[in-house]
């Protein structure tokens, strides 16, 4: 594993989205915490670079100058990556447990040991750095696992040989990791997911055009933007491994079910989901459902109400990561001095649902008290 958070290996696309608003927004709470690399400039910068943002395709992040660097990408000369310096000392803790993983050669490294060498006790290495990552060392170091599987098979490298290359003692741990980690077994992953199905369509909308997007079993991606080619590339490359189809006729209920959400013909959008979260991933869109229209939460309120009142940061990562707008209602969440925070489908969209929704129970309200009067 050669770099920390390099999108194209262990990065997870709720960090990917967090990091992404971070550059997009030049924020300074950001530098320490990672560099984004522009692959047409072979230029590495820090979040608040004031240079010209690059087109989204062509960034990838790294938590590390120096991972950055052995990628071959050089430093940018107006920011200076290389010389911030974070002054959190759990985040410096944090990346001096991720060069221990990247540089253990596949060799598996125990909690104790590394508490050991950054010289804090277990449970507050797990703690702190689950707080920060998102997942635990033992997680982030399987994740690494997975992707240099991903790369070898991707390079022709055979099943079994990029199984153990990537430090699995055996194969059953990785089919174990395959539903949440590859979104197919390893093998069908080999064939690039031949056989995997996923249709689709495109709308207007009032919040543009809409794309909805469904295998056999449900709805997998609901997508908002201004382009149709857009809308459609982004979904063949969060789903680069399956058949895609454009389906009008059968993916019409769906689309009719959020069109006339948005409407106001509809209170809520039943559609059947395909998704694939972890577990904490699964918390957090459970507890947004609860949040009702009209009604916004903090990010610290939704890590209260599952019970993790610490893991906020990690809870903005799974909002960021919802790949079903509107259906899981991600922009019910605002930060804690009520400014928007992100959206990964864009903050002018976010304001105008919000404001949709607060109208909408207003007037209800009012005609629900006139009702009863």
């Amino acid at each position: 594993m050669s770099a920390v958070l390099n999108e194209q290996m262990t990065m997870l696309p709720d960090i990917r989205e967090e990091f992404w608003n971070a550059v997009q927004l030049k924020d300074r709470t950001f530098d320490g915490r990672f560099v984004f690399a522009v692959s047409s400039t072979r230029i590495y910068c820090r979040p608040s670079c004031p240079s010209r943002r690059p087109k989204r395709e062509n960034v990838s992040f790294f938590a590390l100058p120096a991972a950055a660097e052995s990628a071959g990408f050089r430093a940018c000369l107006r920011c200076h990556p290389d010389d911030v310096r974070t002054t959190d000392p759990q985040i410096e803790m944090v990346q001096q447990v991720c060069r221990l993983v990247e540089t253990s050669d596949g060799e598996p490294l125990t909690l104790e040991a590394l508490s050991v060498q950054v010289g804090v006790s277990s449970f507050h290495l797990q703690r702190t750095f689950k707080s920060i990552m998102g997942m635990s060392p033992s997680e982030y170091a399987e994740t690494g696992r997975v992707d240099k599987f991903k790369q070898s098979v991707q390079a022709g490298e055979k099943i079994t040989d990029a199984i153990y290359d990537a430090g699995f003692g055996s194969s059953s741990r990785l089919y174990e990791l395959a539903s949440s980690q590859l979104g197919m077994t390893p093998a069908t992953y080999g064939k690039r997911g031949l056989g995997a199905v996923i249709r689709y369509a495109i709308a207007d909308s009032p919040l543009g055009r809409l794309l909805v997007a469904a295998t056999d079993k449900g709805v997998c991606s609901v997508r908002l933007g201004d382009s149709d080619d857009a809308l459609t590339k982004e979904l063949r490359q969060e789903f680069s491994a399956a058949e895609i189809h454009l389906d009008e006729s059968r993916l019409r209920p769906a689309l009719t079910a959020v069109v006339d959400h948005l409407n106001d013909k509809t209170p809520r959008i039943d559609l059947p989901l395909d998704i694939r979260a972890t577990a904490f991933q699964r918390q957090v869109w459970e507890q947004l459902q609860k949040i009702p229209a009209g009604d916004t939460y903090s990010y610290t309120q939704v890590a209260k109400g599952i019970g993790q009142e610490k893991a906020i940061r990690a809870v903005a990562r799974a909002c960021a990561s919802n790949p079903v707008a509107l259906v899981i209602p991600c922009h019910r969440v605002i930060r804690e001095d009520k400014s928007l925070g992100g959206y990964r489908w864009g903050l002018d969209r976010k304001k105008k649902l919000l404001e949709r929704e607060a109208r909408r129970a207003v007037n209800e309200d009012i005609s629900h008290t006139l009702k009863h009067q």
